[in-house]
């Protein structure tokens, strides 16, 4: 059962880019009403489990900056979709282990294998081989920039996941922290939208419908049976299954949007891919 709801958990995220792509609003909009439409419904699942959220004032705080670094990695995200597509968007922005290895490096000295760092530097070739090297195959309006954009969201990604998960630390309910970082992402949304020039706060009928399914879908249902599933399965399994997201999104691209990646970009994800999961296994 626990197999399952993790399953169901990364196929729901999984289909984040997609709804991006398809709710066609600007980067900050999109985070915004990600946000927004998903508090309310995390906000009565948590108070039927408040009795058990025993969590301090340290690790309400610490999911609310959670949240905020999260509004920053979703804006450069959408923007990395709509410049390089769903499938390579995600691909890219999974390079999060990179920076995690290194912030361990720089913050307690755990300093990285030769393996390891053998690794990292494939990871980070095949980045540059999801740009396309500008060539005239490549997939994306502007492949190069997109990579680049996707490579920061990486860094602000690992940043919001290692403090997501000292504000998890306390045993209980999942949505407690959940619901106190999407507020962070609410708020970091509004502070961005001074720099997206096509933010609305009214985005059209067909937009709504595609981001109501994106905060529900994703923010809400995915992570809450991630967070209930993934801590009660082993290491590697869950390692295997976060990877599940990247690869179900690179194929809803081909299949919804006809992204038809250049040779090299395949070779490129194909080499992130399985970095990351190096680095993912190394690190347990």
């Amino acid at each position: 059962m626990i197999h399952l709801l993790a399953l169901l958990g990364i196929l729901s995220i999984s289909f984040s880019a997609v709804f991006v792509r398809l709710a066609a609003v600007s980067p900050v909009t999109a985070t915004f009403f990600r946000g927004a439409y998903a508090a309310p419904v995390l906000l009565a699942v948590w108070l039927a489990q408040k009795s058990g959220d025993r969590r301090g004032a340290r690790e309400r705080w610490l999911a609310v900056v959670s949240g905020l670094l999260l509004a920053i990695d979703l804006n450069l995200w959408h923007e990395s979709i709509a410049l390089l597509g769903a499938g390579l968007g995600t691909v890219i922005a999974n390079v999060q282990v990179v920076f995690v290895a290194a912030a361990a490096w720089v913050l307690y000295g755990e300093r990285p294998t030769p393996i390891r760092m053998m690794t990292i530097a494939a990871v980070l070739g095949g980045v540059v081989l999801t740009s396309g090297l500008a060539r005239h195959d490549a997939y994306g309006t502007r492949p190069v920039a997109g990579a680049v954009i996707g490579l920061l969201a990486g860094v602000i990604y690992a940043a919001f996941l290692m403090v997501y998960r000292d504000a998890n630390e306390t045993p209980g309910p999942r949505s407690g922290p959940l619901l106190d970082s999407t507020a962070g992402m609410i708020a970091g949304a509004l502070a961005c939208a001074v720099f997206d020039p096509h933010f609305t706060m009214t985005p059209s009928v067909t937009a709504n419908m595609w981001l109501v399914l994106l905060a529900i879908g994703s923010q809400v249902i995915g992570w809450l049976l991630i967070g209930t599933a993934l801590p009660k399965l082993p290491v590697v399994e869950t390692s295997v299954l976060l990877l599940g997201q990247p690869v179900f999104t690179v194929i809803w691209g081909v299949l919804w949007f006809d992204e038809r990646l250049s040779v090299l970009q395949w070779t490129g994800a194909a080499i992130v891919l399985a970095g990351v999961a190096v680095l993912s296994f190394q690190r347990k």
